[in-house]
């Protein structure tokens, strides 16, 4: 039996005795003498009995044990010109600081803290100085707009937000506490304190909010009065955070991650997955507000070991397609980590890969994908222009690290383009068909986990259990289901085909087209509307909508059509990259009244397709295929 088999085998058949083993690899405050039971919602839970400290496990460890004064994290601005490094030491005394000013306010175990930043260290320094003091913290991508962040406000009851004065892009900056203000407002819920890190490049007015006095309070000159602050222990079952996802109804879902499951996880995946080692340099060109970052940008890298690289910059214009490989030679990265649109931007603007010529980047050894569908020829353009193996891996919010991959810590697979390799030890992954009767292999049908999934993966969503019950449990009893759609062939290897529900991917950001619907269904020309995720060479998918106006309304130059797409932009902000808007006379639909979503994407991405015999008015595709196949 192969190297992976046997540990893929062990994890199936004896779970807890499999993961008990990988507990031992972190340092436990008190080791787990249960190591997975059923809650009272019949939830598979991980160490229940166990106390740790995730903030300890990524920095005080490695102080303690010989790293104190090995780099930590690596800070790369090109968007601003800076750059700075922490050693595993001055990261600690700058987080126990940073948790010193957060009780100084009032948090403690199990408050909430809503962390609103883009890419500047402050941001992990933030995430780790909340799990110092067990408290939760909530990471919203800064590029959301403020109905996105008002939205999350009231779900987590934030006790404190931790903002940046704003965020640089490459040829803007966007001021970030307007749509603080702005948020807070609209919430019914109020934090009792805004903690400002101001940027030079655009600081805030404190307190400018109406009916606000003395909410606000300017992070550096409060830091320099805190103390630093203990670890606090926690229980395995304690969340670490809550990261909100897309759902099909519009409203988020709070993923919740639980503090031992996900540090145990995270260890063995660096190993299993990454093939890293302690010591080596890890970059994730991600972001913090995405479960990339919390996973690969700050947790795992640093709970293993390793340096990790937090980048604020853009694969292109920042300020050239040569951005990711100038970072890999500077730093002598070991592995990079990015989604399959950066690379595609990158070739876009640099067809041939000369610029890649001029960084050899002799230490760089792997490079992974993940976040959406690698496609083959961006795959093999990538191989080819690096002389670097690509590592196509799969998973999702929700489970936090890798349900498939080539796990070169084991053994390495020969490659198939199109296919995230082989299921990782501990996600038993099986396709089953519409009734949850498993298909044979090559066929396709509904990817699901059978559980119990493995420690690391989400517990609940966030005040609603009810939610997580019906998202994942309930539709094939006793396993959890992906939402994706797929299949196994005849080797093993598991090809993931895209999502079944609505929710869609865009340039590896998971956007609800259902949300978007609520919004331009909300413009008051509007009568029925439907938003699609269309093929997209660059991003992966692309927004499109189309909108029925009502009896008497029409668009005067385009005017109603700029409308609805500033109104998506203002609500969920510009990473939704809705650009397409089109006014049609009839929805495609079923005599029931059910739009044919399916159809009409078949339309835009050029696929053969059959009309639905229950379409109620064939005629009403003819405007759609005429606006994606002009004559």
């Amino acid at each position: 039996m192969s190297a992976y088999q046997n540990e893929f085998e062990q994890a199936k058949n004896d779970p807890q005795a499999f993961w008990e083993t990988q507990a031992k690899a972190i340092e436990w405050y008190k080791f787990p003498k249960t190591i997975l039971h059923k809650d009272e919602n019949g939830i598979d839970r991980w160490y229940a009995d166990g106390e740790l400290n995730t903030c300890f496990l990524a920095l005080d460890y490695h102080v303690l044990n010989g790293r104190a004064d090995q780099v930590a994290l690596i800070y790369d601005s090109p968007v601003t010109d800076q750059k700075q490094q922490y050693t595993y030491k001055q990261l600690t005394n700058e987080v126990s600081r940073t948790a010193g000013m957060l009780a100084e306010m009032g948090v403690v175990k199990g408050d909430r803290v809503i962390i609103y930043m883009p890419m500047i260290p402050e941001a992990a320094i933030a995430m780790l100085a909340c799990a110092r003091l067990g408290a939760v913290h909530s990471v919203v991508f800064g590029g959301f707009a403020a109905n996105e962040l008002a939205i999350r406000i009231e779900d987590a009851e934030p006790k404190v937000i931790m903002a940046a004065s704003c965020g640089v892009e490459v040829q803007k900056i966007i001021p970030y506490m307007p749509m603080v203000n702005q948020a807070i407002m609209d919430s019914r819920w109020k934090p009792e304190k805004v903690i400002v890190y101001q940027r030079s490049q655009c600081p805030a007015e404190l307190n400018a909010s109406p009916l606000v006095d003395d909410r606000d309070v300017d992070w550096s000159a409060q830091l320099a009065l805190s103390k630093p602050h203990d670890c606090v222990p926690v229980k395995a079952t304690d969340p670490l955070y809550v990261l909100y996802t897309s759902g099909t109804t519009g409203k988020p879902k709070g993923v919740v991650r639980e503090n031992g499951g996900h540090a145990v996880a995270m260890k063995y995946s660096m190993s299993t997955i990454y093939d890293a080692k302690p010591g080596e340099v890890y970059w994730a060109a991600s972001d913090v507000g995405w479960v990339v970052g919390h996973s690969y940008i700050v947790y795992a890298p640093l709970i293993h070991g390793c340096t990790t690289v937090l980048y604020e910059g853009k694969p292109v214009r920042t300020p050239d397609p040569a951005a990711f490989w100038r970072v890999c030679q500077e730093y002598g990265v070991n592995i990079l980590f990015s989604a399959p649109t950066a690379f595609r931007a990158i070739k876009k603007e640099d067809p041939e890969g000369e610029l890649i010529k001029q960084y050899p980047m002799p230490e760089l050894r792997t490079i992974f994908m993940a976040g959406e569908r690698l496609d083959p020829p961006t795959l093999a353009w990538v191989e080819e222009k690096t002389q670097r193996p690509v590592v196509d891996h799969w998973w999702q919010t929700e489970t936090g690290w890798a349900i498939s991959g080539n796990p070169l810590g084991l053994q390495q697979f020969p490659q198939k383009p199109g296919s995230s390799a082989k299921p990782t030890p501990g996600f038993d992954v099986q396709i089953l068909d519409e009734i949850g009767e498993p298909v044979e292999a090559n066929k396709q049908g509904f990817i699901v986990i059978k559980r119990p999934l493995p420690p690391g993966c989400l517990a609940t969503v966030w005040r609603n259990h009810d939610r997580f019950q019906s998202g994942y449990l309930t539709q094939f009893p006793g396993y959890y289901v992906s939402g994706d759609g797929g299949y196994i062939d005849e080797d093993g290897y598991l090809f993931v085909m895209g999502r079944i529900d609505d929710v869609i991917n865009v340039a590896g950001h998971r956007l609800s087209t259902g949300e978007m619907e609520e919004i331009l269904g909300g413009h008051n020309d509007v009568a029925e509307c439907a938003v699609i995720g269309a093929h997209d060479d660059l991003k992966g998918q692309i927004p499109f909508g189309f909108v029925v106006l009502k009896d008497g309304h029409y668009s005067v130059d385009g005017n109603i059509e700029k409308e609805l797409l500033q109104k998506v932009r203002d609500e969920i902000g510009a990473v939704a990259s809705f650009r397409n808007v089109m006014i049609v006379n009839r929805l495609p639909k079923t005599r029931s009244g059910k739009v044919l979503r399916r159809t009409i994407k078949q339309v835009a991405d050029g696929d053969q397709y059959v009309i639905p015999s229950t379409i109620d008015d064939p005629t009403s595709l003819t405007e759609i295929e005429n606006a994606f196949n002009p004559l």
